[in-house]
């Protein structure tokens, strides 16, 4: 019996793509831009329905969801905050006309720019914004409301943006149990709810804070914390809450849902970074893709791109490099374009800025490139149906 097919839902700075196999991981075929060429920060879809949404926009488009019930074929989006777009139309009558455009009140003014990341779990599709809030949807993206509990938490004053902004980037949820829900906040840190959202606790206490004192870094941990700069974050598999962040100081490990964490990053070329990925299996295989520091530019380091394993949570690292470019290479992998199937060997993506998508089909031993040309890529998510 053949494996579903996998198709990579990827995001970019002009619209969404999909990517799809042929049989096998083979034969891989590109289709789109979808979603009217906006900037498309996340796309995620359910191994279920094979429903795909897309959430992103901008100043000028405001911010919205796209949503596709056909696998791509058509697409309608649900938008939710104006932009200048709209300022433009209510007052140029022939503009507004060539865009369709009607003044329609929308749900949250002009309260946030972006969509930024999308979750799915137990019937209810999430959203993150920039600025940082969480929004919930319980029939598949029609409606959102606020969750007012993370924007009422009583840090929220002193939340610090990020380089991108202030921005809630990673959402990650317990497939067990629906109340729980951890997200990250650039540069507010990590926050977990266990009770669907009705309070959060701020979750950045290291483990050891004397093991920390070489971090020298304006983002590096201090006062008892992990640098609140989190840039990704994960959930291993299985019961326990182990949970793995590539943080903008340093790689991170928890054993107990963020309550507290243990520095991983010996061992590494870096401590700056986008993505992380753990095993669907695995909880202690997780890879990494480090980069040069911010005044280093934001590529691999040596110029030569390497994709990191671990097989023990952390404790040692070595690179894979097979098949990757070695020399010249000054692309950077942001934080939502690493992603991975769940076949065994478990297959693993990562997409490029300079629109290249790599694969490897054996855990990060090899990999090849299966596109290129691509705008500049910002998700990649890999979509099984069941």
């Amino acid at each position: 019996m053949s494996s579903p097919r996998i198709t990579l839902l990827v995001g970019t700075t002009k619209g969404a793509f999909l990517i799809s196999d042929g049989a096998d991981r083979n034969g891989w075929s590109i289709q789109g831009p979808y979603c009217d060429g906006w900037p498309i920060n996340h796309v995620i879809g359910d191994a279920k329905t094979g429903v795909i949404w897309a959430g992103g926009g901008g100043d000028w488009h405001g911010a919205g969801v796209w949503r596709s019930e056909d696998g791509g074929t058509s697409w309608k989006v649900t938008r939710l905050t104006k932009g200048k777009m709209d300022e433009w139309a209510a007052n140029d009558a022939d503009f507004a006309k060539m865009i369709g455009w009607t003044d329609t009140p929308l749900p949250f003014g002009d309260t946030f720019a972006q969509i930024w990341s999308l979750g799915y779990a137990h019937g209810t599709l999430y959203a993150g914004t920039k600025p940082a809030s969480l929004l919930a949807s319980e029939n598949g993206g029609k409606d959102w409301k606020r969750v007012e509990g993370l924007t009422d938490h009583p840090s929220a004053d002193s939340w610090n943006p990020g380089g991108a902004g202030l921005v809630l980037h990673t959402i990650v949820s317990d497939p067990s149990n629906p109340k729980k829900l951890w997200v990250g906040i650039s540069a507010a840190g990590v926050f977990a709810t266990e009770d669907g959202g009705a309070s959060w606790e701020r979750r950045n206490r290291l483990s050891n804070a004397e093991a920390c004192v070489h971090h020298d870094h304006p983002a590096a941990p201090r006062d008892g914390e992990i640098g609140h700069c989190v840039h990704n974050m994960v959930r291993a598999p299985g019961t326990s809450d182990v949970l793995y962040q590539q943080n903008h100081h340093g790689v991170w490990r928890s054993a107990d849902g963020g309550r507290s964490w243990d520095d991983m990053t010996k061992g590494l070329p870096s401590t700056f970074g986008f993505p992380i990925r753990v095993h669907p299996r695995d909880p202690d295989t997780v890879w990494t893709l480090p980069l040069n520091g911010d005044m280093a530019g934001r590529f691999p380091p040596d110029a030569a791109a390497a994709v990191w394993r671990s097989r023990d949570g952390g404790q040692s690292w070595q690179a894979m490099r097979q098949g990757l470019p070695q020399e010249g290479c000054f692309f950077t992998v942001l934080r939502q374009a690493m992603a991975g199937d769940e076949r065994d060997p478990a297959g693993l993506y990562f997409g490029t800025n300079s629109g290249s998508v790599f694969a490897s089909f054996d855990e990060g031993d090899n990999w090849q490139e299966i596109a290129r040309h691509l705008p500049t890529i910002l998700a990649v998510e890999a979509l099984e149906r069941r």
